[in-house]
């Protein structure tokens, strides 16, 4: 059975080729209502828009791809152009550090990477401009949505990374983002003996970040504390400003001053170590502060970030690893691994 056209899509839906053709490239030029009628029309068909006609058919483009969302930080960049380090390693973000190890594994097995970082135009444009010229895609957990995975993956070998697998038929990997959280969450109350703990997460819908939040709920109920349905605080960006931002209106409400405040990732306590030193509270001394992720900006800061370390590049080595062997085999059964995660003690937690 040959892979359906743009011109079967046309037909279905009732609309010209050139029509089809927006509503991948320029989405935003199309009517909804159309634009819908399209959209479905290529799910029930099994479509994938193709950039590359020769490399959707052969599957020979040597190339492999990385959808995820543009995690960009500009406090982040405006903090390196600041500072006297050189070693731009230093600013490197989570999706950086998933990129190199990526290309660091593709290079040695003879691929290519193209990158999509953008969600501008929705998520239907971000997979026509990567899904057609790849022979295999890397997502990032939320990029693309399920019904459209479903599609691709059909076609292309696909591997979700972080997050819930969603597709049991897609390869996954994650770490081992719930005992992180835990493992972080026992230190300051074993060790430390903090008692009074807020957790800022990010949005519901980060299903890593809520992982972090079980993780912190078992901690606390393995140690007799009150255990909260919900983070103190949400997020909807996990950026170094939301996690200044929540810090703020956290202290605004008055009331008794938690003795340690675990974030959701490094980002956002960055962010709220800055917001801490603005109104003159010491850390660790007033308050504890701790992170998630390992970016390297975490050693960076003062006092230096006690956080859990990902290994973010071998998720992205492992990422191209589950690529190339699906590539060799597609009838395999699918793989889910989950990576190990490690505790790095820090000053901003009181450890040395």
């Amino acid at each position: 059975m040959s892979a359906p056209t743009v011109y079967d899509v046309a037909e279905r839906s009732g609309v010209s080729i050139a029509t089809v053709s927006r509503v991948y490239r320029t989405p935003d030029s199309v009517r909804a209502q159309t634009r819908e009628r399209v959209l479905e029309a290529a799910r029930q068909l099994g479509y994938v828009p193709s950039g590359n006609a020769r490399g959707l058919a052969s599957r020979t483009t040597g190339v492999l791809g990385l959808c995820f969302p543009d995690y960009s930080d500009p406090d982040t960049e405006t903090e390196a152009a600041a500072t006297d380090e050189d070693d731009d390693h230093a600013f490197m973000l989570y999706s950086d550090q998933i990129i190199r190890g990526m290309e660091r594994a593709a290079r040695r097995h003879g691929y290519a990477l193209l990158i999509a970082a953008s969600l501008k135009g929705g998520p239907e444009s971000l997979v026509a401009n990567v899904a057609g010229r790849v022979d295999g895609f890397a997502v990032l957990a939320g990029t693309v949505p399920t019904a459209d995975l479903e599609v691709i993956s059909r076609r292309l070998p696909v591997v979700m990374v972080a997050g819930r697998r969603g597709i049991d038929h897609l390869d996954h990997i994650v770490v081992a983002n719930t005992d992180g959280q835990r493992t972080i969450t026992r230190h300051l109350i074993e060790d430390h003996r903090l008692h009074l703990l807020t957790f800022i997460g990010g949005e519901a819908a980060s299903p890593d970040a809520e992982a972090r939040f079980t993780g912190f709920q078992e901690a606390c109920r393995e140690a007799g504390l009150p255990v909260p349905d919900a983070p103190t605080m949400r997020t909807t960006m996990m950026t170094q400003a939301e996690g200044f931002r929540v810090t703020d209106a956290l202290l605004d409400r008055g009331g008794e001053r938690p003795q340690a405040m675990l974030f959701a990732n490094d980002q956002m306590a960055v962010g709220g170590l800055h917001a801490l030193e603005r109104r003159g509270i010491r850390v660790p001394e007033d308050i504890a502060v701790t992170g998630f992720d390992g970016i390297p900006l975490s050693r960076l800061v003062r006092p230096p970030l006690t956080t859990v370390r990902q290994p973010m590049r071998r998720l992205g080595e492992e990422a191209v690893e589950l690529l190339v062997q699906r590539l060799a085999d597609r009838d395999r059964d699918p793989v889910s691994l989950m990576l190990p995660v490690s505790l790095a003690r820090r000053a901003s937690c009181g450890c040395g």
